[in-house]
């Protein structure tokens, strides 16, 4: 990162089920659930002090399937249904990031990582720095000279040399890895018995999927054979673990500026949820 203060997307989504599941089971009095409105808004807080960035955006999943469900009806089919006490704090999120002048995103079709590929993508070839916030993995194939993650859940920065060394194989290599790996969050098969490290052995001989594919034959054993088998799903993975970077926005980086906050509703909402640190 240059010294300029980044462009800032948040994974909003990303960070209202990190927070809920990583903060303490907070209420107020009245016993309404405030974890997941305190964490995230708590992370906001920071990277706003910390960054100060005059372009920011936090982006959220829309409600209703996208067109990964499209492509594979068994993605993400698997998950339970948002639990009610998240469920209750989404919309005093959203008010909060609204009231602290943070432009919010939710576009249908779409989700979250798409619409944070586009504008990171759009950054960097605007010549723009971007810091992108999240918790998710597959975003380590946006990392270039330009993108960098941070996981303010751990402060945790991946760089391209971090993705390499996390995962041993560098940003370009992420979709490829994740097509051999799968993806069990999301319910994306990968090949049967193969994990990280074999999958990293594999693109570090071949280079790339597409030349291991094509010499398919040379791998022997069982998981050569769960290899060869698993060609044919090969183009349906690739679209749902490749996050799109071409998405209708009707706006760009440099269009989501961050305003001025609402200082007077930060105050009602903070009083109401009993945040009283933060009314000062």
């Amino acid at each position: 990162m240059r010294n300029q203060a980044p462009f800032i997307l948040v994974d909003g989504s990303s960070y209202l089920y990190r927070a809920f599941h990583a903060m303490p089971n907070l209420r107020t009095v009245s016993g309404v659930p405030t974890g997941a409105i305190y964490g995230v808004t708590n992370m906001l807080r920071k990277l706003i002090t910390d960054y100060e960035p005059r372009h920011v955006a936090v982006v959220f999943d829309a409600k209703g399937k996208t067109f990964r469900n499209d492509i594979y009806k068994e993605y993400k089919a698997h998950r339970p249904p948002m639990p009610d006490e998240l469920r209750e704090q989404v919309a005093t999120i959203h008010e909060i990031v609204d009231a602290m002048g943070l432009p919010r995103l939710v576009i249908d079709g779409v989700e979250a990582d798409d619409v944070i590929g586009t504008l990171a993508t759009q950054a960097s070839d605007q010549g723009m720095d971007t810091l992108v916030c999240t918790g998710d993995k597959d975003l380590a194939q946006l990392v270039d000279d330009h993108v960098t993650l941070i996981n303010t859940m751990n402060d945790t920065r991946l760089d391209a040399d971090g993705v390499q060394e996390k995962f041993g194989v560098p940003p370009q290599g992420i979709v490829d890895y994740l097509m051999l790996v799968g993806d069990s969050s999301d319910n994306i098969p990968g090949v049967p018995k193969v994990g990280p490290k074999t999958a990293v052995k594999w693109l570090a001989e071949y280079r790339s999927l597409e030349e291991l594919v094509s010499r398919a034959g040379e791998v022997g054993g069982k998981v050569g054979e769960h290899l060869r088998a698993a060609i044919d799903q090969c183009p349906m993975t690739r679209e749902l673990v490749t996050i799109r970077r071409g998405v209708e926005l009707g706006q760009g980086p440099r269009d989501l500026e961050r305003r001025p906050p609402d200082r007077k509703r930060l105050r009602e909402l903070f009083t109401k949820l009993e945040f009283r640190a933060w009314l000062d």
